[in-house]
């Protein structure tokens, strides 16, 4: 598996997991209508565990355009490879998002609520103040990049033998896990933490291709872009001044 393939995967697999949570939420007749916010934000940190398990002994696991930026711009990441990067993230989320529809079909066809079913592909603002809801969107991912710059590899070390080294495998994907999941907690609530243009950008296209009902509310899509992209630029200036 390359790298441009491995990201078109995880990325797959976090917005299947991710925005089907929020249709097992939010859309009629499911077994988890209604279940809340709390189930939501678990259930996406869980898809980013499940992302990054799969991408990130091949690409690294970036899942996102904001991540790549910033690594770049941060001396970390090869300015070559962010273009490619980007497009498998973009190819990954919108093929997610499509696979959300046919596993919901159903349930979308018996939803009246147009914005609900636009919330199972992009994100929204819970009080549409566009200045208040790109803070919001860069403060977001602000605290991702720049928290993602001080990870370390996980491993062990064996005392006779300083050069050997065990990977602990998966556990290498619980510290971003955490670090969305307290992200949603925290800094979801205004407007649903894109934190990542790829995750609300390809759904919303995928959101105005396919045959759902309802206003992409391309008005807003924006927000989360630019948000992202400005938090991720932040962070990279702010690690390499601290470094």
């Amino acid at each position: 598996m390359t790298p441009f393939i491995a990201e078109i995967i995880g990325t797959m697999l976090l917005i299947l997991l991710g925005n089907g949570v929020v249709a097992n939420v939010v859309l009629k007749g499911t077994k988890g209508n209604n279940s809340g916010w709390i189930v939501i934000t678990t259930a996406w940190a869980l898809a980013v565990f499940v992302g990054v398990t799969v991408a990130g002994p091949v690409s690294g696991a970036h899942l996102n355009p904001a991540v790549t930026l910033g690594l770049a711009i941060a001396g970390k990441f090869s300015w070559d490879l962010v273009p490619s990067y980007i497009a498998a993230q973009m190819i990954g989320a919108m093929l997610g998002a499509f696979l959300v529809w046919l596993f919901n079909k159903d349930h979308f066809a018996i939803t009246e609520d147009e914005g609900a079913k636009l919330a199972c592909f992009s994100t929204g603002p819970a009080i549409r103040k566009p200045i208040s809801n790109l803070i919001s969107e860069t403060i977001g991912t602000f605290v991702l990049v720049f928290v993602i710059f001080y990870f370390a590899d996980p491993s062990l070390s064996l005392n006779n033998d300083p050069g050997a080294k065990i990977g602990l495998g998966t556990v290498g994907a619980l510290p971003v896990t955490l670090l969305v999941w307290a992200i949603g907690l925290s800094l979801g609530g205004t407007t649903g933490y894109a934190i990542n243009p790829a995750r609300d950008l390809g759904p919303r296209i995928m959101h105005s291709i396919l045959p759902v009902k309802g206003s992409s509310d391309w008005s807003y899509a924006w927000i989360p872009v630019a948000g992202p992209i400005l938090g991720a630029t932040i962070a990279a200036l702010l690690y390499g001044a601290l470094s």
